[in-house]
């Protein structure tokens, strides 16, 4: 690297370190490489530096700096997205919010909180329950031990518990959002009604592509009165989905529903121990919640028809820590996977419920038919399905067959009335499959608001939409 852009290159560090402190830059080879990944089974190119800024003031600084340079900007929480969101597309700044990571206000009166976007989801449950609030921030991403709620709110994430209490979007009242250009917006706030355009709305799940949250304004609940998981096996997939519609059809709305499929059910239980029998083919848990009276009326009716739909058993946990068992056993279906095989892509897609079994079935053809092995678990009850694929990313032939498999699912399940994403975003993984859900027209519609905000691309560029839309635009001479 010749000697003059070397030093402009540490010239342009220093002044980043002199928005957040040369302590909170990170700039060198080893430390770049490691910002090139996230979840996924992507990689992203070189960058120039991370920061790490820890107000609001100096991610304003940094954007207007950015903004100055060209640069384009990637917002960063904990890596944990599956979708390749997080990842430069080009040499970038990313702006890492783990210092912006604190509780400034819990209203209970209100039912509403305000935090910072590098507070951990699981760190927030904590807070409002160590400091007996009586309250909960209820979604629940499979992350959320380590994903932060900035993340969350980017890619809009859901969870076990969205059927019942719907995903983050259903949860945020206002953003404080620093606009590529550095200035500071307030969108939404604490009272309902707000007349006007949603712009909160249209922020949460943009993908980093609109801006940098820097304080989020949510809704919190109360924790209820009554809490009861249960467990229900099934002699197949056919037979628990069919029990989940039955169950919904009812009327009735557990707080999560989720499935297990055999291989996933003998996958876990390697290391988490909770005794799945190897005879069944299939499992739910069932978790309902609300008031203590009527509860019990309620569970002998899921009950009932579970059994209507063949069910070989249903057991309801005895106590905190037999619950917290089961629903480990869900949690750990990826790290399950982890521990057996180089790689896991973790395909999210979405259907009609009560297509869920017939989606399962193709995905597995699909899969069989490229030589792949595929497990699956799904959010059943708002037929969300996440088929776990093990290959050897290593392995060119391997790669190739998984990210064939992944685009034909992708067909399959909207050709089935479905979405390509129920809660993981588009980022890198889906943006060509955008497509196959939205027309010209539309997709033009839809980037007219990115350019609108973002008129030289520089936030998370080369994300969500499809390369040849970002392509024309640059082409017409719309963007750099």
């Amino acid at each position: 690297m010749p000697s003059t852009k070397r030093s402009a290159r540490h010239r342009l560090i220093d002044r980043i370190g002199a928005i957040v402190g040369p302590a909170h830059v990170l700039h060198e080879v080893g430390d770049r490489y490691v910002y090139g990944y996230d979840a996924s089974v992507y990689r992203g190119t070189d960058i120039l530096a991370v920061a790490f800024p820890g107000s609001t003031s100096q991610v304003s600084k940094l954007m207007r700096l950015a903004a100055a340079e060209g640069l384009p900007v990637i917002a960063r929480g904990s890596g944990t997205g599956i979708n390749g969101g997080a990842l430069p597309r080009a040499e970038a700044l990313v702006i890492e919010c783990s210092r912006m990571n604190q509780v400034l206000r819990v209203d209970p009166a209100n039912r509403l909180a305000v935090v910072e976007p590098g507070v951990i989801n699981q760190d927030l449950k904590a807070h409002l329950t160590t400091l007996g609030y009586g309250f909960t921030y209820v979604p629940d991403p499979g992350s959320q031990v380590v994903s932060t709620i900035g993340g969350n709110v980017g890619n809009n994430a859901g969870g076990m518990h969205c059927l019942k209490y719907g995903v983050t979007a259903n949860h945020i009242l206002g953003l404080e959002v620093v606009l590529p250009d550095g200035e500071v917006v307030t969108l939404g706030g604490e009272g309902g009604g707000r007349p006007g355009m949603d712009l909160t709305g249209l922020f949460v799940g943009s993908e980093g592509t609109l801006g940098v949250v820097t304080r989020i304004t949510m809704r919190i609940l109360p924790l209820p009165e009554t809490v009861v998981t249960q467990l229900a096996l099934f002699p197949d997939v056919a037979a628990a989905a069919a029990a989940v519609s039955g169950i919904m059809s009812a009327g009735i709305v557990p707080a999560a529903l989720e499935l297990l499929d055999h291989k996933m059910m003998a996958m876990v239980d390697r290391f988490v121990h909770v005794g799945y029998p190897a005879d069944a083919g299939a499992a739910l848990i069932i978790e309902m919640d609300g008031l203590g009276e009527g509860m019990d009326q309620e569970l002998r009716r899921v009950a009932e028809l579970c059994h209507a739909n063949a069910a070989l058993d249903i057991k309801t946990a005895r106590n905190a820590e037999e619950a917290d068992r089961l629903w480990l056993s869900r949690r750990a279906a990826y790290g399950s996977m982890a521990r057996v095989t180089p790689t896991v892509y973790v395909i999210d897609t979405c259907v009609p419920r009560n297509l869920l079994a017939e989606a399962i079935g193709k995905v597995i053809a699909i899969c069989e038919r490229r030589g792949l092995d595929v497990v699956t678990v799904a959010h059943a009850g708002d037929g969300n399905l996440h088929p776990l694929i093990p290959f050897d990313n290593d392995n060119p032939a391997e790669r190739e067959q998984a990210l064939a498999a992944h685009h034909e699912i992708m067909a399959m399940c909207v050709a089935l009335g479905g979405s390509i994403t129920g809660e993981h975003g588009v980022g890198v993984e889906k943006q060509e499959e955008l497509a196959l859900m939205y027309n010209p027209r539309e997709l033009a519609a839809m980037f007219a608001v990115k350019q609108a905000v973002d008129p030289g691309l520089r936030c998370n560029p080369d994300k969500v939409f499809p390369a040849e839309v970002y392509a024309a635009a640059r082409a017409a001479g719309k963007a750099p």
